[in-house]
């Protein structure tokens, strides 16, 4: 039998390992230095417009006309622009309302989740198949924005905070995560527990979530950075703008650039309105800031968490 030899031969180093310098092992100092290089660059692609927005947000009328747009450092760091913000109104209620939306949404979300991917983890329970198909079906045919929206105004939500966490409470992809993690707790662990009279109630708030803290914890991490960063259901449902999230600001005042007016920032008297580009760098870093303060506290779940539950079941 007659095998095909590759063109350009494949550089192998020692007990078989590739390389990708010719002559270098994927240990030595050339082959090491290439890789960190590679990943110092990718760390200053990333970093760097955090770094302009955040500075831009920092700096001063002057610096902004003078750079043209985005300041990369600031000379003279002022905190001008996020007192403007905060003092007007305007985004100090938004964000208050985002935190409101995404903590009872949150809630509500991981409670319902839980309870369905608990319920459905269960061989034998009552509507088992029936409703784990409508849950698999619900990926599959999503309903458009016109049948939503007719369903939230019959439900006389329009303009309310509740159109805004009722919509989306319920993720499918969560359900089912959950569900494999649920699925792959040893069921003699349960069973001993039923046989000690244990109710469902208790096995799961004192066996399965205990056991489940890494998935439940990432999950309600999938809930809370989707009810902060939803904008498009507040665009379509809310229609009082003392009632918008952050953002839909965001997206205002920022993406569409829109001009803040003086009732929604407020600065002393004789001083002048922060430049344009600060407000907006200052309202894209108000944003953020939450959702960065608490991933690093729930980055230690991550791949535990969606590993076991994604392969399993």
């Amino acid at each position: 039998m007659t095998t095909l030899s590759p063109a350009h031969p494949v550089r192998r180093g020692p007990r078989g390992s590739y390389s990708a310098i010719p002559g270098e092992t994927p240990g030595s100092p050339p082959w090491r230095a290439l890789k960190s290089l590679i990943l110092l660059v990718c760390v200053v692609l990333v970093l760097l417009p955090f770094l302009a927005i955040v500075s831009t947000s920092l700096a001063d009328a002057a610096q902004v006309t003078k750079a043209g747009g985005y300041v990369l450092w600031p000379d003279r760091p002022t905190f001008a622009a996020y007192s403007a913000l905060l003092s007007g109104g305007l985004v100090s209620k938004a964000m208050l309302v985002s935190a409101g939306i995404t903590v009872v949404g949150t809630a509500l979300s991981l409670i319902s989740s839980i309870m369905l991917a608990y319920g459905l983890s269960r061989p034998g329970s009552f509507g088992h198949r029936p409703v784990l198909m409508l849950l698999l079906m619900s990926m599959l045919f999503v309903p458009g924005v016109i049948p939503s929206y007719l369903m939230v105004k019959q439900l006389h939500l329009i303009n309310s905070y509740w159109s805004l966490i009722l919509p989306s409470m319920i993720n499918a992809f969560n359900v089912i995560v959950l569900r494999s993690f649920f699925m792959s707790i040893p069921r003699e662990l349960i069973d001993s527990a039923r046989i000690d009279g244990a109710s469902e109630v208790s096995i799961l708030t004192r066996i399965v979530l205990p056991l489940s803290k890494a998935s439940v914890a990432v999950i309600g991490l999938f809930y809370a950075v989707t009810y902060w960063n939803a904008f498009f259901n507040a665009l379509l449902y809310i229609n009082d703008a003392a009632k918008w999230p952050m953002q839909l600001v965001l997206r205002t005042y920022v993406v569409n650039n829109a001009a803040l007016s003086g009732g929604q920032v407020d600065v002393a008297a004789g001083a002048p309105l922060p430049p344009a580009q600060s407000l907006q760098a200052a309202i894209l870093v108000l944003s953020i800031v939450p959702i960065v303060i608490v991933y690093p506290f729930l980055q230690r779940h991550m791949n535990k968490g969606v590993m076991v539950g994604a392969v399993k079941g």
